[in-house]
């Protein structure tokens, strides 16, 4: 006998399939889960118990309905404040880039007549490449052969995106002698946004100069001596921040893929959206923070709170096992001789250590 939940509703599967929509497969198919469980739940329950699940599932409602609410206004919220942002975000582009001059103060003044006029660099160099490397989560991903193609970097800005709902980020560089795009996007589609689940991401394919490309390493192996055999050289993969806009590939669904590639693809895919999320969230709205390296230091301190509180709990921990240890000893110590008192011993607590700005993006 099968019961309910095993029975999917082939009418909704085949709309969500015809569609082509693979949001709608995969609701349909958790709500047709959920509702099984639900209705094996309930079942068990006595009459009374039962009315009242009902009425606090009413409750439920009501709240559900408030944080709908909350939702639309945060939506509305974020709107404003997203055009607020964008002034500062214009007015730190052109600071940055040399297109806007900063007064210089009276102490500045007075240092610069009393020196040798050197040529002065135009805005703040390296800025976006310096940001990147001072947070902990985009430096693992930029390698030395990449800091003089970052230096490029002019400006990093993200927006939101509604048909797919997403974000996309941009970065804008100036030219330079690695690839002649001007602007490398990355997208992620997203299935909820309210609980993100990521559907894929997508990147600009970067169009290298000859031999410039970073992706990739030429490899060149010797021919066995006494050959007159010429070189063999090959291309291979390696390491660099620039493998962030050729994000991992979801397969199509008729695809098979077995257990262990599938984990692999999905801490693939989650990595690459933790990424996504520190510039977009962490980088674009703090950059001068994570240029000066404020920015890090704040989430040490944050990171060092954390092992202080575990170094707490495993030092009280060691405090009650001393503190067995010690009334043992008391114990035999007292049957061997009544003389002496067993003392305890104290416990010594340790420190925890432990260009342009197209209009149709905005930054938030």
């Amino acid at each position: 006998m099968s019961s309910d939940k095993d029975n999917f509703n082939l009418a909704d599967l085949t709309s969500a399939l015809k569609d082509e929509d693979r949001a709608g497969l995969m609701n349909a198919l958790k709500n047709k889960l959920m509702a099984g469980q639900r209705s094996d739940v309930l079942e068990s329950l006595t009459p009374q118990v039962r009315n009242r699940v009902e009425a606090l599932k009413d409750i439920q409602g009501k709240h559900d309905e408030l944080e709908a609410k909350f939702r639309e206004e945060r939506a509305v919220l974020e709107a404003k404040y997203e055009k607020l942002y964008q002034p500062l975000y214009t007015k730190r582009y052109e600071i940055v880039n040399g297109i806007t001059e900063v007064e210089p103060t009276p102490e500045d003044t007075k240092m610069d007549q009393g020196e040798e006029k050197i040529a002065e660099e135009k805005g703040v160099p390296s800025f976006w490449l310096t940001a990147l490397k001072n947070n902990d989560v985009t430096s693992e991903e930029v390698t030395e052969r990449d800091e003089e193609a970052l230096k490029y970097l002019k400006d990093i800005k993200w927006c939101k995106t509604e048909e797919p709902k997403g974000f996309k980020l941009e970065f804008f560089f100036d030219s330079n002698p690695y690839f002649k795009n001007t602007v490398l996007t990355k997208s992620y589609h997203m299935i909820d946004e309210d609980d993100p689940l990521l559907e894929k991401a997508i990147g600009t394919e970067i169009d290298w100069y000859p031999g410039k490309c970073l992706t990739q390493k030429i490899l060149k192996k010797k021919p066995k001596k006494g050959s007159n055999a010429k070189p063999i050289t090959k291309m291979e993969d390696c390491e660099s921040f620039f493998n962030f806009f050729n994000p991992p590939q979801v397969p199509e669904e008729d695809e098979d893929i077995d257990e262990d590639s599938a984990e692999e693809l999905q801490n693939l895919m989650e990595q690459d959206y933790d990424i996504g999320s520190a510039i977009r969230e962490k980088i674009i709205p703090h950059a001068v923070s994570w240029f000066t390296g404020e920015a890090m230091e704040g989430e040490e301190f944050d990171l060092d709170d954390d092992e202080d509180d575990d170094i707490d709990e495993d030092e009280d921990e060691d405090e009650e096992d001393d503190e067995d240890e010690e009334d043992d000893e008391e114990d035999e110590e007292d049957s061997k001789t009544k003389k002496k008192k067993g003392g305890r011993s104290q416990v010594v607590v340790g420190d925890g250590q432990q260009g342009e700005r197209p209009p149709e993006c905005k930054q938030q």
